[in-house]
């Protein structure tokens, strides 16, 4: 009766058949912590499916995905206590978990076969606007991958952070991502009496790569409602089953004659599955009854999420 629902499908990924060069570069993940390795593997299955939303040819789309792989790779030298710190994290500190960037960037250029994927360790921290990190580039000079590896990145973080079991609320992240794309009215303020520039009409992601991610959340939630279909039917079938059970005991328990009484009692039994017995079958029934109430809640959920997301704007 266990259901569960993965956020990320890597379909998309498998179906490049990567090579041994490529998986060479995909095993440096294997150097990170646990979190940080999952937190890279989704990122980069979101950067892929974003890629091909974006309608991006096949051979940018597997660059910008191994690309997102290793865009934290730098946080191998990222001190545990600061990496894995729960709280909010000092001006220090956060200066310190800055330098992944920078360091990631040295990493795969020090590398013959990583050097070709550099860019996403550099840019993905970078932001339209200019407040971004290390360098503080604005729009012109931040390369596509770095803007897409960006929004996904904010994106898994979010979502990590606040570890979503499904799609529902998940409008309230995307209202995040949408916030950061708007300009930075604070910015535009310091600049007023300078002349306006270009950057103070800009938020930090590309609104662009956002409004698609909204195409891929919609399309995940619609996964999530067709596999949450088929465990419900499955459980409809279960609760049919139970209720057949149901009908027997009755008669079974009206029956006058033993041999009716023996009759629907084999039925019952037949009836019946793994460790149910006639004594306790009724709390299994009641669990698939609860289930499916459930799940049948979460679909409905589901579609009022995917209401929601159409109507927001970037």
């Amino acid at each position: 009766m266990r259901y569960e629902f993965n956020f990320y499908d890597s379909t998309n990924l498998k179906s490049y058949n990567l090579n041994e060069s490529m998986r060479y570069q995909l095993n440096m993940l294997d150097q990170l912590d646990v979190f940080t390795r999952k937190h890279c593997e989704n990122v980069a299955n979101l950067t892929c499916r974003l890629c091909e939303y974006l309608h991006c040819n096949k051979k940018f789309t597997e660059y910008c995905t191994i690309c997102a792989y290793l865009h934290d790779i730098g946080k191998l030298f990222i001190p545990a206590n600061i990496l894995q710190k729960p709280g909010k994290l000092t001006d220090e500190e956060y200066k310190i978990m800055k330098t992944h960037t920078t360091i990631g960037h040295q990493i795969c250029m020090k590398d013959l076969k990583l050097r070709p994927y550099a860019a996403g360790a550099l840019y993905h921290h970078e932001a339209l606007n200019g407040s971004g990190y290390p360098q503080g580039l604005t729009k012109k000079d931040i390369p596509y991958e770095g803007q897409i590896i960006r929004v996904a990145d904010e994106y898994d973080a979010i979502v990590s952070k606040r570890q979503y079991k499904s799609h529902i609320g998940i409008s309230d992240t995307l209202k995040i991502l949408i916030e950061n794309t708007k300009p930075n009215s604070n910015l535009a303020k310091s600049d007023a009496l300078s002349q306006i520039s270009e950057n103070t009409r800009l938020g930090k992601n590309n609104p662009i790569i956002v409004r698609t991610l909204f195409k891929v959340v919609i399309d995940d939630i619609e996964y999530e409602i067709y596999c949450t279909q088929q465990y419900v039917n499955e459980l409809k079938e279960e609760i049919k089953r139970f209720e057949q059970i149901e009908q027997y005991k009755e008669k079974m328990e009206k029956a006058k004659k033993e041999k009716d009484k023996n009759y629907y009692y084999e039925g019952i039994k037949m009836l019946l599955r793994n460790n149910e017995t006639i004594e306790n079958y009724t709390s299994f029934y009641e669990q698939y009854k609860t289930a499916y109430d459930n799940r049948k809640a979460i679909i409905d959920n589901l579609y009022k999420e995917i209401k929601v997301i159409k109507k927001l704007k970037v």
